[in-house]
């Protein structure tokens, strides 16, 4: 079924949820045989949520978890199926506000099946400390599920090409969709590229909002680049973009949090 085709069915379904004494049903045939679908996840909800009832953190997690399975199985990208350790879905709080978006997994990621745990994981976690957050309350993901392929005897990790995030993104949708996050935060161009399908450079996008399906969308740097270029004057642009993070989910911002440096 097309886009458009699924967008007017939840529609219709909505209308009928909102009109009727009785919620709308859809089969399990039918539900099966949609559920590659990005919208999947807005269908399901649409079929069984009494109106006005957000979806509940169990039903999130096991919304993810049927996503995880099939991710878990996709040989789309026939090369990374077969060079990669384990694919790496997603980790942290299902009904988080927060959520998230690297690149791709690197070697450490490929080994222990979970995004960002190398060094710039590392980072990102004395980030999340420093707004008063842990892992366990976030969520994060990647574009990718897979780490991109290196060549035979190559060592560091490569960028996603344009049709590796074209064919994975859609799994990042419905993590999206399901989860729906307050606020989201794409980290480095690439992860934009492949989020908005926009090319453009960080000086250009960091800094402001920008929006993901209504969603509100802070770009920053990678930790990666952190790791890079020490400076503080590019430590502080990061924790600056996290201070309008706070503010936009209304947390307490402490005069200790204002003055930081990362």
């Amino acid at each position: 079924m097309t886009q458009p085709a699924l967008d007017l069915v939840i529609a219709a379904l909505e209308k009928i949820r909102e009109e009727s004494d009785r919620a709308p049903r859809a089969s399990r045939t039918a539900l099966a045989q949609l559920q590659d679908a990005p919208v999947a996840a807005s269908l399901r909800e649409a079929c069984t949520s009494p109106p006005g009832q957000q979806l509940q953190a169990r039903n999130k997690a096991d919304l993810l978890a049927a996503v995880r399975e099939r991710v878990g199985a996709c040989t789309k990208c026939a090369h990374l199926a077969c060079s990669r350790t384990q694919t790496v879905f997603g980790v942290g709080n299902p009904d988080a506000d927060l959520m998230f978006i690297g690149e791709a997994p690197g070697a450490d990621e490929d080994q222990q099946g979970e995004p960002f745990v190398g060094r710039a994981g590392q980072l990102l976690t004395r980030i999340l400390k420093a707004m008063n957050f842990a892992r366990e309350d976030v969520y994060i993901a990647n574009i990718l599920k897979c780490r991109p392929d290196m060549p035979a005897g190559s060592f560091g990790n490569r960028p996603p090409t344009p049709t590796e995030m074209q064919t994975c993104r859609p799994y990042l949708v419905e993590q999206i969709d399901i989860i729906q996050p307050s606020v989201l935060v794409a980290l480095g161009a690439v992860a934009v590229e492949g989020l908005l399908g926009a090319r453009a450079t960080m000086r250009e996008l960091r800094g402001r909002w920008h929006t993901y399906n209504s969603i509100p969308l802070m770009i920053t740097y990678h930790p990666a680049y952190l790791l890079r270029n020490q400076a503080p004057s590019e430590k502080r642009k990061v924790w600056e973009d996290m201070l309008l993070v706070l503010e936009r989910l209304e947390r307490p911002i402490s005069e200790r949090q204002r003055n930081y440096f990362l």
